[in-house]
C-alpha cells in the first residue's frame, strides 16, 4: 500500500508542477501573436497610406497634366478660328476687363462655379478634364492672349497661366518673300522672275548682274536677330548673329548661296547662330484693308482708331504727342465699307485750314493713339464717301498748280531728285511721312507708301512700341540733290546716319532707302525691332561713283518675343505660341467652386 499512495502522490504533484508551465506557455504564444496582429495591421497601415499617398501624387502630377491639355485644346481652337480669342465666359473671374462673347457651339471648357461645365482630357476616359478662363483685354493693343487653365483629376486640381502669342512677322528681325529686287525698281520685266523662288525655277544669273536682279548679304552686314526668307538667300561677308531659316527645302549648308549678286562665288560668310536651316514658307497677307477697318465706328471696335485722307505728314513729339498735317482729310473715323458717313472726333484733329487744323501749315497737334493705330488713305473714288473729291476739286490751300508740283505738304523738296520713285509725292495718295521721338504704343499703317523722313527713337525702349505698315513700299527718306541749284554740286540732302524704331513691314514692295545708288556714303542706317517685305530692299550701292547710301545695322527687338505693335498684321496663316507659362494658386476646387 504505502509504494501505491506514494506513487499516486507523486503522480499527482507532477500534474500540479506542468499548470504553471502550460500556462506560461499559453501566454507566450498570446503575446507573440499580439506583436505579429500589431505588425501585420501596421504594414497594412502603411500599405493603405502608401497606396493613398501613391494616388494623392498621382492625381497632383494629373491634374497639372490636365491643365496643359486645357492649354494644348485652346491653341487648337485658335488654330482652327483665329477669331476665337472673342469667345469666353464673361463671367469668369479671370476675364475681368476683357471683351468676350459665349460661342455659338458650346464649349465646356468655360464653364466656371460648381455649375460650371468641364470638358474631358481626350483618351482619359473622364477621369482628368479641365476648364479654362480667357483675357484678351491686352490682344489688341499687344496682341497676346492669356489664359488661365485649370486642371482636374480625383479631388485634386492645379492651374496654369499662359501668355499666347501668335506667330508674326515680329519674329523676325528680317523676313523677306523673295530675295530679288523689287521689280517695280529694277525695271526686270521678265515674268518668271516676279513672286518665283531661287529654289522653285527662278532664273539663275547668267554672266554680269541677275537676271531677275538677285540681292546678296555682303559689304560686312551685320545682322543681329532672327532670320527667315522664304527664298534662297546669297551671303557673302556678312555676320548672322541669330538663328536663319530659308523654305529652301535643301539639306543644311546646301541651302543657301555663297554668291554675289551677280552670280560670282564669294567667301566671308559668318553664321555664329548655326548654318541656314529649313523652316516653312510664311504667306504674307494680302492687303492692310483690315486695319482701315479699325477707324470704322460701326465694326465693334471697342475704341476705333484715327483715319486720314491723301499724303499725310506725322511728326512724333516726345512728350506723348504728335502733330499731324492732313488737308484732304474730311471723316477721321468712318461707317461702313465701303464708307458711307463718318465723323471727326477731336482726338484725331480738327479738319479744315483754322489754326491748329489738320489743314493748317502747322498741323494738328494731338495725343498718340494709345494701344491704337492711324490709317492714312488714298481719296476715295465713290462719290458716297464722306471723304471724296472729284477730280477738279481741291482742299482749301490745295490746286491743280499744287498737285502738279508735288503732293502739298513740302514733297519733294527744292531740286530733289525723285526719279528712283515713280508716281511719287502723289497729291491724292495716301502716304504717311513719319518721323520723330515716340512716347507710347501706336501703329501706323498706309494703302500706298509710307516714308520714313528722320530718325524714330522711342522716347523710353522699355515701354515704347511703333508698327510701320505699309501696302506699297516703305522708304528710308533719302532725298538727294539734283540740279543746277545743289550746293557743292549735288549729294544728299540730309545729315548722315539714321536710326529707326519700329516693326516695319511692306506687303506688297519692299523696305528700302531712296536714292540708294547716289548722295555718297552716309553712314550707318541703325534699325532697332523687325523688317518684313515682299522683294529684297536695297540700302547700299557701289557703282562708279563710289560708294552710297548706308551699311547695315540691325538689331531685334527681344520684346517682340512677347508682344507686338497694337494690331500688328500676321501672317495669313494663323498659329499660336505659348510665350509665358506658370503655375499659380488653383483657380477650383474639384467641387468646381471658385477659390477665394
Amino acid at each position: 500500500m504505502g509504494g501505491a499512495v506514494r506513487r499516486a502522490w507523486l503522480s499527482r504533484t507532477a500534474r500540479l508542477a506542468e499548470k504553471p508551465e502550460r500556462g506560461a506557455a499559453l501566454l507566450v504564444v498570446i503575446g507573440i501573436g499580439l506583436v505579429l496582429l500589431t505588425l501585420v495591421a501596421t504594414a497594412m497601415t502603411f500599405s493603405v497610406s502608401g497606396s493613398l499617398k501613391a494616388t494623392g501624387d498621382q492625381n497632383w502630377n494629373g491634374a497639372m497634366a490636365a491643365a496643359y491639355a486645357g492649354i494644348d485644346e485652346y491653341e487648337s481652337r485658335l488654330a482652327n478660328d483665329n477669331t476665337y480669342y472673342r469667345f469666353g465666359n464673361p463671367a469668369a473671374a479671370f476675364s475681368s476687363g476683357s471683351t468676350l462673347i459665349t460661342p455659338a457651339a458650346a464649349n465646356p471648357a468655360f464653364g466656371t462655379g460648381a455649375t460650371g461645365g468641364w470638358a474631358s482630357v481626350a483618351g482619359s476616359d473622364g477621369t482628368a478634364s479641365f476648364r479654362y478662363e480667357v483675357d484678351n483685354s491686352a490682344y489688341s493693343s499687344s496682341g497676346v492672349l492669356r489664359i488661365r487653365s485649370t486642371g482636374r483629376v480625383g479631388t485634386k486640381t492645379r492651374s496654369v497661366v499662359a501668355n499666347l502669342k501668335q506667330a508674326g512677322f515680329i519674329d523676325f528681325l528680317y523676313f523677306t518673300m523673295y530675295e530679288i529686287q523689287d521689280p517695280v525698281q529694277s525695271g526686270v520685266t521678265n515674268l518668271s522672275c516676279a513672286d518665283t523662288y531661287a529654289w522653285a525655277g527662278r532664273p539663275a544669273p547668267s554672266g554680269g548682274w541677275s537676271v531677275c536682279s538677285d540681292v546678296a548679304f555682303g559689304g560686312g552686314d551685320v545682322v543681329n536677330g532672327p532670320v527667315h526668307s522664304n527664298d534662297t538667300i546669297r551671303v557673302c561677308d556678312a555676320t548672322f548673329n541669330g538663328k536663319v531659316t530659308t523654305g529652301n527645302p535643301g539639306a543644311v549648308g546646301a541651302n543657301y548661296l555663297r554668291r554675289t549678286s551677280a552670280g560670282s562665288n564669294c567667301g566671308g560668310q559668318v553664321f555664329n547662330g548655326g548654318l541656314p536651316t529649313n523652316s516653312p514658307v510664311i504667306a504674307m497677307p494680302a492687303t492692310n484693308a483690315s486695319l482701315r477697318g479699325e477707324t470704322r465706328t460701326d465694326a465693334g471696335v471697342a475704341e476705333p482708331g484715327c483715319l486720314y485722307t491723301g499724303p499725310t505728314s506725322i511728326v512724333l513729339n516726345s512728350g506723348g504727342t504728335m502733330t499731324i498735317r492732313s488737308p484732304w482729310s474730311r471723316a477721321t473715323r468712318v461707317v461702313g465699307e465701303p464708307a458711307t458717313s463718318g465723323s471727326s472726333p477731336a482726338a484725331c484733329g480738327m479738319p479744315g485750314t483754322g489754326t491748329g487744323a489738320l489743314g493748317s501749315s502747322g498741323g494738328a497737334t494731338v495725343p498718340v493713339l494709345e494701344a491704337n493705330l492711324l490709317f492714312v488713305q488714298s481719296v476715295p473714288l465713290l462719290t458716297a464717301d464722306p471723304n471724296f473729291r472729284s477730280d477738279t476739286t481741291w482742299p482749301t490751300g490745295q490746286s491743280a498748280a499744287t498737285c502738279a508740283a508735288g503732293n502739298g505738304i513740302g514733297f519733294p523738296r527744292s531740286n530733289e531728285n525723285v526719279a528712283s520713285i515713280p508716281t511719287s509725292y502723289g497729291c491724292r495718295h495716301g502716304d504717311a511721312f513719319i518721323k520723330g521721338t515716340l512716347a507710347g504704343t501706336m501703329t501706323v499703317a498706309t494703302d500706298n507708301f509710307l516714308y520714313v523722313t528722320g530718325d524714330i527713337i522711342y522716347a523710353d525702349t522699355a515701354v515704347d512700341v511703333l508698327g510701320l505698315v505699309a501696302q506699297n513700299a516703305l522708304w528710308i527718306w533719302n532725298p538727294v540733290c539734283a540740279g543746277s541749284g545743289c550746293p557743292g554740286g549735288g549729294g544728299a540732302l540730309l545729315p548722315d546716319n539714321r536710326r529707326i524704331d519700329a516693326a516695319m513691314l511692306s506687303l506688297d514692295h519692299t523696305v528700302q532707302v531712296q536714292n540708294n545708288d547716289r548722295g555718297g556714303s552716309q553712314g550707318v542706317l541703325t534699325v532697332n525691332g523687325s523688317l518684313a517685305q515682299k522683294y529684297r530692299g536695297i540700302v547700299r550701292v557701289t557703282n562708279s561713283s563710289g560708294v552710297n547710301g548706308y551699311s547695315k545695322n540691325y538689331t531685334y527687338d527681344p520684346r517682340f518675343r512677347y508682344i507686338a505693335p497694337p494690331k500688328y498684321l500676321s501672317p495669313v496663316a494663323a498659329t499660336y505660341g505659348v510665350s509665358l507659362l506658370v503655375e499659380v494658386s488653383s483657380a477650383f476646387t474639384a467641387a468646381g467652386a471658385l477659390v477665394p
